[in-house]
């Protein structure tokens, strides 16, 4: 998705008032298949049979068929939120801080394709060169045209010039901790 220019304001974080209560970024879509519903399952320890077992989820299970873990919807939100273009320019990069009213609203059947529709709900100056930054995050699922799953994502967003923090001052500063 391009840079947006709404009410004449740039997709900058410095002026990003007039974003906020609008869409900000629409994914690509991104096919949730069994070989990365399985490297999941095996990554968490997650086995349940409802993702690993197609015969079982098929004849016992509630949906009828494999369905990806819902913690694996949410993991996708990083890479979704890249190709949805959500960073403003003036930003050099951001640190989840977390999210808050996550929910689970349907299933992810294997081999659907899932896309992030993000909408900006806030943002605060924190200290010369950061911003808290808060965004509605809902993922459809293309086949159901359902949300699967909606969450507030909070990030913390850094202009490295401006905080006068490098990147290699807070990486050196993370291992300390």
């Amino acid at each position: 998705m391009g840079r947006m220019l709404i009410d004449g304001a740039p997709y900058h974080i410095e002026h990003f008032q007039s974003y906020i209560g609008r869409v900000i970024g629409i994914s690509d879509w991104l096919t949730i298949d069994q070989k990365r519903i399985d490297e999941f399952a095996r990554a968490t320890n997650d086995l349940n049979r409802l993702h690993v077992d197609p015969e079982f989820a098929r004849t016992s299970g509630p949906f009828g068929g494999i369905v990806a873990h819902g913690f694996l919807t949410l993991a996708l939100l990083t890479d979704l939120s890249l190709s949805a273009g959500m960073m403003p320019d003036g930003v050099d990069y951001g640190i989840n801080i977390g999210f808050e009213r996550v929910r689970f609203l349907a299933p992810v059947p294997v081999d659907s394709a899932i896309r992030m529709k993000a909408t900006a709900l806030a943002v605060e100056p924190r200290q010369p060169g950061r911003w808290t930054f808060k965004s509605r995050c809902n993922i459809e699922v293309k086949e159901t045209a359902r949300v699967a799953l909606s969450a507030v994502w909070t990030v913390l967003f850094i202009n490295a010039a401006k905080s006068g923090t490098s990147r290699a001052e807070l990486e050196t500063s993370a291992q300390k901790s």
